[in-house]
This record gives C-alpha cells, structure tokens and sequence, in this order.
C-alpha cells in the first residue's frame, strides 16, 4: 500500500491512498484523516485502506484523482520523534582516512545514532537557509515509520513494529557540526530540516527488495540534473532497520510515527557513485589529498528518487532547490 499527505493548509494535512504506479489517489476522510491517526489505531485501520488501495489499483476507485506530489507535505508531517543512524561503515572510513585517524572499534559492533528534530519538509519544498558558507549538503537516505515498540526491544521485535518505508533529504551544514560537537550537546543548527519522499509505502509493497530488514534496490542520487551516485541501500548496509530501532529502544519507547533514518548510503564500491557530499569529498581528500567537489550553492537541485526493477519510482521523487532565505513560520490559530 501507498499513503501521501495532501497539503490542505492545516499542521497535519490530509491523508490520501496513492495508486501503485502513482498516478491517482484517492482521499482516505472516511477512514483516516491524518496518517498519525492511521498509525495509532493501525490494525483497524489498515485493512479500511487497503480495500481502497485494491480498488484504486484496479481501476475502480469511487472518488479518485490525478495525484501530484507537488501538493504533498512529508507523508508524516509532524513525527513522534527522528533520529538517523549511521548504517554505512564505508562512510565512516573513509572520514577517519580522511581525518588521518584510526575508526573506533565501537563504530563496527553498534550503530552511532543521532536525535534529530521534528522538523521536516515536503518532497518538493524549498531548501531555505540564511549562509552559503555554512557548507550545505544534502544527505540520501531510506527511512522507515514505527508503530508503538515497547522499551529495549529485540531485532526482531523492532521488526514487526515498521509499518511503512520512505525516503528522505537529511540536510547538514558541514561547517557547523565541529563547533557543535566541540561543545559536547550533539547536533542542533547543523541539522535544519529533512525532507520526504511524497509516498510512504508498506514493506510488502517493495516485494523481494525487502529482505532481512533492508532494502535492495539502488538510492538514485542527483544535483542540477547530473547523477552522482545510485548505490544500492542493502548492500554494505552494516546495521539493519531492526538493529537501529533496537538501538533507539534500548533506553526509550519508540512511540508510532517515530522515523528511522539509515543516514546517507554508501557502498564499497566507490563506482557507485555517493549520496552526499560529504563523502564525496572525504573520498577525494583520501585519493588527491585535498576536497575539490564545493558544498551546495544557491540556485542547486537535489533530486532522490528509487525505482524498482521495471524502472518505476517507488516512492515519487524528493526534489529540492537551494535558496537564499529565511523560513517563515506560520502562526497559530489558536495561540501565539
């Protein structure tokens, strides 16, 4: 099954079912009118929405429309709670080689894991920041949606819980994060908003590319039209989706509608291609001796997107330009 969120102009916009080949939705009001309400009453509800996704798949949907992910917000627009794990152990040699420093033993037996904000965009919103010299990057990566997981779950626990997979935009301001971690309180202003694909779709929807709590199939990774990289999301993917949200859970409840991000991907072979900057650099910097490849500029376009294997997208595209600005927050209607 396929869910969107339409922007309707309120906080949590309105939940929509989305044909498989994503050319039509239909409005689950009936049903859902968010996808959080979805989440917490998931088994009641999921069946409801899959009968209308049936129908739309087959043609037959009662109230259907063309669907547009420009209209979309982030599939779930305000979240339980974020947090991204660093799941690529290729990214992180490369930035201790890079660094001249030996990778902690630590790195190899537990994933490093980082709280994010709430904060998070539409797949085709604006990336709006104040400084270019913050050293802008964007950051490709598959995230999952969690129902209610009890404290300090096992793998496979984790696993029954992840009800739907997305892909997401994690912006990072390069230039920010050394000041950040110098004063000891993990990552802040160096993490502004992430961005999500325009669909979320549950597991069985990805078929045999979801296997042993990953998924196989390439993470499509472009800037201003020209590709940098499509490697594929399982493979050198050292800790699994069960694995991150089991470590999230160990001291906490993974509450529904807590996104899991697996950070940038990166395989060990550097033909693939990368899905950030950031390792990109850290790679030249390793081959060359110094970084040539520049951070984002004002006026760039990012572009993520996944295909299966009959080259369909998956999840609709994110697609994103860098502009000069500041983010105009909306005011309450019902406070200041």
């Amino acid at each position: 099954m396929k869910l969107a969120t339409l922007n309707d102009g309120t906080r949590d916009g309105q939940l929509v079912v989305v044909a498989r080949d994503l050319k039509t939705a239909q409005l689950a009001d009936g049903v859902a009118r968010t996808l959080q309400a979805a989440l917490d009453d998931w088994p009641f509800i999921f069946p409801q929405l899959d009968f209308i996704y049936q129908q739309l798949n087959q043609g037959r949907g009662h109230r259907s429309f063309e669907f547009m992910p420009e209209n979309c917000l982030a599939p779930l627009p305000r979240p339980f709670q974020r947090a991204e794990g660093a799941s690529y152990l290729k990214a992180q040699e490369l930035d201790c080689q890079a660094r001249g420093v030996d990778i902690p033993a630590s790195l190899r037996s537990e994933p490093a894991m980082q709280q994010d904000g709430g904060d998070v965009l539409g797949p085709m919103a604006d990336i709006l920041l104040a400084h270019g010299a913050w050293g802008i990057d964007f950051g490709a990566q598959v995230a999952v949606i969690c129902d209610d997981i009890d404290v300090n779950p096992t793998p496979d626990q984790a696993l029954l819980g992840i009800r739907l997979l997305l892909l997401g935009n994690a912006v990072t301001l390069r230039n920010l994060v050394v000041d950040e971690r110098i004063k000891g309180a993990g990552l802040l202003q160096a993490r502004p908003a992430t961005a999500y694909s325009p669909v979320a779709v549950t597991p069985d929807e990805l078929g045999d590319a979801w296997k042993s709590g990953k998924v196989h199939l390439p993470l499509r990774a472009s800037l201003n039209g020209k590709l940098l990289g499509q490697p594929h999301a399982g493979a050198d993917m050292a800790f699994n989706f069960p694995q991150l949200i089991a470590h999230l859970g160990r001291t906490r409840r993974v509450g529904a509608g807590t996104i899991v991000g697996a950070g940038p991907v990166l395989n060990k072979d550097a033909r693939r291609g990368v899905c950030c900057l950031f390792d990109k650099r850290n790679g030249e910097i390793v081959a060359k001796g110094e970084a040539l490849t520049p951070y984002l500029g004002f006026g760039d376009v990012v572009r993520i997107d996944m295909q299966d294997e009959d080259g369909k997208s998956v999840f609709g595209a994110i697609e994103q330009t860098l502009r000069q600005g500041q983010v105009t927050l909306k005011q309450s209607r019902t406070g200041p």
